[in-house]
This record gives structure tokens, C-alpha cells and sequence, in this order.
């Protein structure tokens, strides 16, 4: 979005929860640190780097001020203001404290224990306001398989796991917190929007969206920020201490005999072709031989050492579960991401049109950006059996660096 698209917001960032020993640590969630920074200050320099950002207000705790001054520390921000015992009153408190803002202004409220949400989903966000809509929200859908606590299956297919942060016009979330001030059931305001009559536009966000809510989110955030944060200085890091490897990946699936209700799925974005690829999961060749790729560069062996197809529970298994797996395993030795080159051999389905949302989906699988993915594909010139259309192939490369190894025998 350049600076003449960019359309003016405010945000509002609700931190005055009280979950405490998170990590460990007897302290809000906001104010865990990540390196040198806290939560709430990772969170709110998301927001800073974008064209049209008029204000951002933060809800605190009182007795949270201390910690609030130091996250924020050397930011001009306006005080915070002090939030109430439940997400909505809070909110309820942050709307009336913006100045000079009009009924049609476009206000986002985002969470304060979502530290790495990306810039292009919250210019998409945006962007979709420009519409006239009253309610939008970050949201993914979900492709896990759903069952009720009886066995029955929930289809999943209008299903959207929701994130922050949401937008709406001011004017409007007024109206919706005033109709239902005294009413604690809503969990968030899209909600109270529908509540309302209003419908929302759901907007695709990343799933490294993550909100930090147990122990477990918080190292994985952490290690992404770290990895992320390693990627920007990787040329100083590599001449220091850090070795750089490069290993490949190749995986082959062939097409099922005939339809069925399973998709095709290639770099974890659901293909609209008639056949889908045979396998034990779902049988996503590209994020198969980007997984073999990674584990190779780290001497971990190969996706079957890891996930067997002899196993019942990765039967129908969604690809990006196994490639989630090696990034971790590259984490924990200390390893960032600098490219991957993959290369699909199919002669259909076209490969093309699809390009930037295979770019997309790894990028978000695996906590790095799309400039450090090449998505290339080609015929086999009709020859051998992806030549003849009777399933893909898929060749992949990762170049990683990590701590240097002692070579001494």
C-alpha cells in the first residue's frame, strides 16, 4: 500500500488481562520479554511501520503502569488508559479515549499477545474498509479435521479460525458496545457487530498470527521472532559464528484413479482440479520435499523417519503438520532459514496462477518471508509418467545457516 492508498486508522490494543506465569515468569503476558523487548512492545511496532497510522491507545492494568512505562519506553504514545475486569468493558473504556476521531474513521483493535502480525494482512485489512463495510477480521480457515465430543464430524468447510486484529468504523462499535453495555457474553467485537445485523468480511491472515496464550506459544513465538530477527542479520551473523548447508528434498505422488471428495493440495493451498494425489496424509509433494529438504540440512533423516505411514494417526494428516515439525527441529539448533527453491513437475495442473499462494502459505508455515521462496515448475515434455499426467513430482532445496560447527574428529 503505498502513502497516497494508505487509508487512516487508529488502533486500540487491550492489555489489561491478568494472566500471569507465563514461560514460567509471574508476569502479564504483555510484558514478557522477547530478546530485549517486551510482548506489548513487539506488538505495537507491528502497527508503527505503517503508512496511514493516525494513533494507537493502549488499556492497562493500573498496577501494570510501571511494567507499561518500561515496554513502551522511548515511544511517543498517549497515556494509557485504565481497563475494567472483563476484554469488552476494556474496550468499552479505549473507544471513548481517542480525540478527534469521526463516526466513519477506521479503528483496529488487536491484541496485545499477538506480537507477529504481518504488515501485508493488516494493509489488506485496511484496504478492505475502503468497501464501506462496517466489520473485518484477520481469520484463517481451518484445516484441521473437526469432530463433536460424540464422534460426529463438523464440516469444516465455512469455518474460519478468527483472528485481530478486527476493524470496524467507529460510529458503529459505538452503537454495538452501547446496545449491549451490561451484556459479558461477547468475546470479541465481531461479535457484538453480528449481534448488531452487521455482516463481517473475513480476511485471509497468516497462521503465524499466533496468540500467545499458554507456554508453548510463547517459546514458539519466540522462536520466530528470533529466527526473523536472526534473518535480517544474517550476513554479520554468517561471518561470525555460522556455517551455511544446503540439502534437497524430492517426493512423487501419483494422481488417485478417480474423484473423490479429497482435494489436491500442493504447498498448502487447496488446487481446484479433478483428481487429487494418493497418500497416507494428504499428499502435498511440495511441502514433502521442502520438509526431506530442511531435515537433511540438519542430519535428522527424512519426513518418514519422523511421521511413518505405517502410523494410523497421520492417515488424511494435513503436509503442513511435518514441515511445522522440521522448522522446529531446525530451531532448536539454532537454524534460520535463508532460501528454498522448489521445483514442481507436473503437466497439470498449471502451476502459474497459483504461484504467489504457495509463496504465501509456505512463508506463514515456515516463519520466513516470500522473497527467500522460489516457486518454479515445468513439464516433463510429456515423458515419464508425470508427462503421461499420472501424478507430480517435486524437487526442493534449503540453504540454512546455523551455529558453526567444531570439525575437530
Amino acid at each position: 500500500m503505498t502513502k497516497q492508498e494508505a487509508l487512516p486508522f487508529y488502533v486500540l490494543i487491550p492489555a489489561a488481562g491478568n494472566a500471569t506465569r507465563m514461560g514460567g515468569q509471574s508476569l502479564p503476558k504483555p510484558y514478557l520479554k522477547i530478546g530485549e523487548q517486551a510482548v506489548l512492545r513487539h506488538t505495537i511496532n507491528r502497527f508503527l511501520a505503517i503508512d496511514g497510522l493516525q494513533g494507537i491507545q493502549v488499556v492497562i492494568q493500573d498496577d501494570h503502569r510501571d511494567l507499561y512505562n518500561e515496554a513502551v519506553h522511548g515511544l511517543n504514545l498517549p497515556p494509557p488508559i485504565t481497563g475494567s475486569n472483563t476484554r469488552k468493558s476494556s474496550v468499552y473504556n479505549g473507544l471513548y479515549s481517542f480525540s478527534n476521531v469521526k463516526n466513519d474513521d477506521i479503528i483496529l483493535i488487536h491484541d496485545a499477545a499477538r506480537p507477529l502480525v504481518q504488515k501485508h494482512d493488516i494493509e489488506n485489512l485496511i484496504k478492505t474498509m475502503k468497501t464501506g463495510c462496517h466489520a473485518a477480521t484477520l481469520a484463517t480457515p481451518v484445516t484441521d479435521t473437526l469432530h463433536r465430543k460424540d464422534g460426529q464430524a463438523i464440516d469444516r468447510e465455512k469455518l474460519w479460525a478468527v483472528q485481530t486484529p478486527q476493524a470496524f468504523r467507529l460510529k458503529a462499535l459505538l452503537a454495538a458496545h452501547e446496545k449491549f453495555k451490561g451484556d459479558n457474553s461477547f468475546t470479541d467485537d465481531i461479535g457484538l457487530m453480528h449481534a448488531m445485523g452487521h455482516e463481517t468480511t473475513y480476511v485471509s491472515g497468516s497462521s503465524s498470527n499466533i496468540k500467545i496464550t499458554t507456554p508453548q506459544d510463547f517459546d514458539m513465538v519466540t522462536i520466530m521472532i528470533n529466527t526473523q530477527n536472526a534473518a535480517q542479520n544474517d550476513t554479520l551473523t554468517i561471518s561470525v559464528s555460522r556455517e551455511t548447508r544446503t540439502a534437497g528434498g524430492f517426493d512423487v505422488h501419483a494422481f488417485e484413479a478417480e474423484q473423490s471428495q479429497r482435494p489436491l493440495m500442493l504447498g498448502g493451498v487447496k488446487i481446484d482440479h479433478p483428481l487429487a494425489l494418493c497418500g497416507h496424509s494428504d499428499a502435498d509433494v511440495v511441502l514433502h520435499a521442502i520438509t526431506d529438504a530442511i531435515l537433511g540440512t540438519i542430519n535428522e533423516g527424512d519426513i518418514g523417519t519422523h511421521f511413518p505411514p505405517s502410523e494410523a494417526k497421520w492417515k488424511d494428516a494435513s503436509s503442513d503438520i511435518f514441515l511445522k515439525h522440521a522448522v522446529s527441529l531446525l530451531h532448536k539448533q539454532q537454524g534460520t532459514i535463508t532460501f528454498l527453491d522448489v521445483t514442481i513437475m507436473a503437466e497439470e495442473p498449471k502451476i502459474g496462477p497459483h504461484r504467489d499462494a504457495i509463496q504465501h502459505k509456505i512463508a506463514e508455515i515456515t516463519g520466513t518471508t516470500k522473497e527467500r521462496i522460489s516457486i518454479k515448475a515445468t513439464t516433463t515434455e510429456k515423458l515419464g509418467f508425470t508427462g503421461r499426467k499420472e501424478g507430480i513430482a517435486c524437487q526442493a532445496l534449503a540453504t540454512i545457516t546455523l551455529p558453526a560447527k567444531d570439525n575437530t574428529p
